[in-house]
Formats: C-alpha cells, structure tokens, sequence
C-alpha cells in the first residue's frame, strides 16, 4: 500500500489557477472522495496524482518518494475513466489480461487472475463476448476490472459511475468498496455526487473554485460543516441556512429570523461562541430531517411537497425565503396549508453571514 501527500499543489493553466495551494494526505489503504462541483480542481488533482498533469508548484509524494518527473506508467496506479476506455476490439477476457500480459505473467496465473476478478464483478458469463457488444453498464464494469486485476498500490477514478443507469450505480457502490477491502488499495475517488461519497469514502475532500474547504469522515462532514457551500452542497436536500440576526431576549440568545421568526434560544456552548464574534448577522442552519412541522393556521404556508416513496420532502415559506422538512409519508400535509415549524436544538449550526464560516461551539 502507499500514502499520497499533496503538499502545497498548486496548479494553473494560464491565468486560471484550477487548484490553489492544496494539502492533503491520503493515508495508506484509505478510501478519500474528492467531492464538489463541475469546475472545482477535483480532476485536474486526480490528473497530478496519476502523473498526467504537472504541478504549477508543490510536490507530490507517495510515501516518502517525490513524484516529480516519474511517468505515469511508471507510478503503479491503476485510472478508471468517466467513458470507460476500454478495448472494443478485444473480448472480454483479453480486456481483463490485457495488463498482466503486458507484465508477462504466466498464463496460469493470468486465468487465476481474470477468473477471480470476472466471478467477482459477474462478468464470468461473458468472458468470451466481444466487449463491443456490451452495454455501458457492463463496459464500465469491465473497465474497473481491468484496472483492478492489476492490483494497484495506487487506484484512481474518475467519476466512474456518471454514464449508468441509477439501480446500476447502487450495485456499483457496493462492488467499489468491497473491492477497496479485498486488495487494501489507497483509493481516490472523484465525483459531484455527495451519494457516492458519503456511502463510500473513509474520508470526503469538499472543494470548490480551486480550494479545499474541508476533510473529513462522512458523517463529521455532514454533521458540521466548514462553511455554507458545505452545508447546501452535502445533503438531500441540502442543510437549510435563513438569514438572521443575533439578539438577546429574557437571558437567552436567540436568532431573530425575520418571517421565519425567533429561534429557540441557543445552547450554552453556541451562544458563548456567537457572541464571543463581533459579527451579529448568522445564518441559522439545520438539517431538513431534524425538523418537525405541526399544521398550524398561525405558522408558515407550505406550498409545495415532494412525496418520495417512504419520505416526505415539505417546502415551507416562500418560493425565495423557504426550507425544507423532511418527513415521513404519512404527515397530512399538503400545499395551501400552513404548518408551525421545530427545529431541534442540537441539531443547530450558526455561520457567520457576512464569509460563510461556521461558527464552532467552544
């Protein structure tokens, strides 16, 4: 296995700088998404690490070793593609050998290598089909275990799983992780999907516009996030974020929220980290499932619900100042009601309004 190191990276094109001064390490056999939207630098990182793209400035070390001017073939990491890349004049098998041939395995140890990873991706069948035949769930399987059989120190991917169908990807999910486990490999995942990431990496990288916002297990990052773009952009739907201001009421700090009202006041640990900033306009955040609505002819219209097999998604407020609950299916809630909103106070994060930043509790 290997640790990578990213120190100090730093990559432009041009004017543009596509990654601003990024460090990072990925600890030996550990499994980090690189998650954020389209434009964010996670690609452009994942190009460096595979030796396909040259750092601006920085360096990339695997364990103690600086990648500097080492090829990619010669770095032993395995890449995955978005479009699978794959040989489709070859069969299927030969995809699968096609690396430990170009090592000059034994034949018998290269039909040992292929059996098991075609049992392992239920891709036995099909050993012997022309790969130009398959359907692009089948390719993309197929180009995961091409990668794959090679076994890697190293195994990079690049959103592997944009291209197939939805039921496909869950099954998929499933297969990358146990893979991970089986040959220990250091993994590096890029994807905008937060799904993927939270249901599969040890740890999540969130970037956007070139910069690392934050790292951290999936559910630390979940829980609390570095900043607003974290908090909108992990989720399903995203942590609700109302504008607000910090006031002081009967001994208790409260976030006066304008036509969402006054919060609850603050916990102790909270309020002592609010008021110890100079700011006083906060976002008041929450998740939308750790919210409860009660029907209510004095509360908030709702005026659109989502109703999403055992969930429930309630839109309250206004189509431009509004959140979102998320309930079970049977709640009695519809558009053209009004309905009281509870959020849980443990579940309450504060950022500071005016840069975004999360306000910790001390």
């Amino acid at each position: 296995m290997t640790a990578i190191h990213l120190e100090n990276l730093v990559k432009n094109f041009g004017a543009f700088t596509a990654l601003k001064t990024m460090e990072l390490t990925i600890k030996d056999g550990e499994f980090v998404a690189l998650l954020g939207p389209s434009g964010c630098g996670k690609s452009t990182t994942m190009n460096m690490i595979a030796g396909m793209e040259s750092p601006s400035a920085g360096r990339i070390l695997f364990d103690d070793r600086d990648m500097a001017g080492v090829s990619m073939g010669k770095r032993g990491v395995g890449f995955v593609f978005q479009n699978y890349a794959i040989f489709t004049h070859m069969s299927v098998y030969d995809n699968l050998a096609y690396g430990l041939r170009v090592r000059k395995l034994p034949q018998a140890e290269i039909d040992r290598r292929v059996k098991a990873i075609a049992e392992f991706l239920q891709l036995g069948p099909l050993l012997n089909q022309p790969s130009a035949k398959l359907s692009v769930n089948i390719l993309q399987r197929l180009a995961i275990g091409r990668s794959a059989i090679v076994e890697p120190a190293i195994f990079l991917l690049d959103e592997p799983l944009s291209n197939v169908d939805a039921a496909f990807r869950a099954v998929m999910r499933t297969e990358l992780k146990h893979l991970q486990r089986q040959f220990k490999q250091t993994m590096v995942y890029v994807t905008h999907d937060q799904l993927e990431a939270m249901t599969m990496a040890d740890r999540i990288a969130v970037m956007d516009h070139g910069v690392l916002l934050q790292t951290g297990s999936p559910v630390e990052v979940y829980n609390n996030p570095a900043n607003t773009f974290v908090a909108g952009f992990l989720g399903s739907p995203g942590m609700n974020l109302i504008k607000g201001t910090l006031v002081h009421e009967n001994g208790a700090t409260i976030v006066d929220m304008g036509e969402f009202g006054k919060s609850a006041g603050l916990s102790d640990s909270l309020a002592t980290t609010a008021n110890a900033g100079a700011r006083r306009d906060v976002f008041y955040g929450f998740r939308p499932e750790q919210a409860s609505l009660t029907a209510d002819e004095t509360g908030l219209p709702v005026f659109f619900v989502e109703r999403i097999g055992a969930r429930t998604i309630v839109h309250l407020g206004r189509d431009k100042a509004s959140v979102k609950v998320v309930l079970d299916n049977d709640n009695g809630l519809e558009a053209g009601m009004k309905a009281r909103l509870t959020v849980n106070p443990d579940a309450v994060r504060l950022f500071d309004a005016a840069n975004g930043a999360a306000m910790r509790e001390i």
